[in-house]
């Protein structure tokens, strides 16, 4: 075992020292959208900042003075927020940012650094490909990247979630399709070592596919998460004739038939699905499994629907250590990601 060993990825309920966020820029992500988007993420800080550090990357002075002056208006905590001035292409630093790791004995919190490439589809990448390492060096915390051969492996934080015991959830359509394909030539069992080797995953539950209008092709983070070592939510659809119907149910049959790292089954839960949020003709990936579990809160995407009541309930249910806060996202969702995909948990 290489310098990892000792090292694995926490889970994300587990202590935070501080969420990394970057704020919004690249207007072509929200086009004809991108005013209120401020807003969303200064309600994001406001909530997190009572509870944990928010580390927001800005990409140079002028950025950083309007962040502050919107997060002032919404009355954030100011004392809990770190600005870093640095370069990104876009604001994503859940597949973006470090996947951070945690050595269990002593305590040491490491950076894995995986290559990004705008989830093989666009080309502007190479700033956020930077920011791992320029985390690595703010913080003075030990960093490796993670190869198969000479291949440099590409993951993003959306493409997986771990219960922090041993064992992953990922799909199929992300990490092994041919199409946006991240790690051409790489095979299903070379990426399970290479998870063992650098986060500690014994254990890969493979779901199928993500839902209708996720242009990452196949994130989990939009159908099925962990909320505790042997609980999972998962999104169903029970509208026989939505796309996303026969898509999710095939992901919970193969929950219900999976094993978690001890050998015994998860508590699956089910999670509802908004009814389609649809702008300017485009299918959104609107869900209410982009939440983001942080010290003491779970913020929850809601999108002014009848079904945001039953997946807070859902949920509040799932995650009973918690105060459960909506975040409206009818907006934000225009760029295709929420609240987890915008977020980048750091162990404490």
């Amino acid at each position: 075992m290489a310098v990892e060993a000792g090292f694995r990825m926490p889970a994300e309920w587990e202590p935070h020292v501080a969420t990394w966020l970057a704020w919004p820029h690249n207007r072509e992500d929200w086009p004809g959208k991108f005013q209120p988007i401020q807003w969303v993420y200064a309600e994001i800080v406001r909530q997190l900042a009572k509870l944990e550090r928010v580390r927001i990357v800005v990409k140079d002075e002028a950025h950083k003075k309007a962040a502050t002056r919107v997060l002032t208006r919404v009355g954030a905590n100011l004392d809990a927020v770190d600005f870093y001035i640095w370069p990104t292409d876009r604001v994503w630093t859940r597949d973006s940012g470090p996947i951070f790791v945690k050595n269990n004995e002593t305590g040491e919190v490491a950076i894995t650094d995986w290559h990004f490439n705008a989830w093989a589809k666009y080309p502007n990448w190479h700033e956020d490909d930077e920011l791992p390492s320029r985390v690595a060096t703010e913080l003075g915390l030990r960093s490796w990247q993670p190869h198969i051969g000479n291949h440099r492996v590409v993951l993003e934080g959306g493409s997986i979630d771990v219960n922090g015991r041993g064992t992953m959830l990922t799909t199929e359509e992300c990490l092994l399709s041919d199409e946006q394909a991240r790690n051409p030539g790489i095979s299903r069992n070379q990426l399970e070592q290479c998870f063992a080797e650098h986060l500690a995953v014994t254990n890969v539950i493979w779901l199928d596919k993500g839902i209708v209008g996720d242009d990452t092709h196949g994130h989990v983070d939009d159908i099925t998460r962990f909320v505790a070592p042997d609980r999972i939510v998962t999104a169903v659809e029970p509208n026989k004739q939505d796309p996303n119907h026969e898509i999710l149910a095939e992901n919970l049959r193969r929950l219900k038939s999976s094993r978690l790292e001890n050998g015994m089954q998860a508590d699956v839960i089910e999670l509802p699905m908004p009814a389609p949020v649809v702008f300017d003709g485009q299918r959104l990936p609107a869900s209410y499994a982009n939440f983001l579990v942080a010290n003491g809160i779970v913020l929850v995407p809601v999108f002014n629907d009848p079904n945001d009541r039953v997946a807070l309930n859902v949920l509040a249910g799932a995650i009973p250590d918690r105060t459960i806060i909506p975040i409206y996202c009818g907006d934000f969702v225009w760029g295709l990601g929420t609240i987890h995909c915008a977020s980048q948990q750091q162990p404490a």
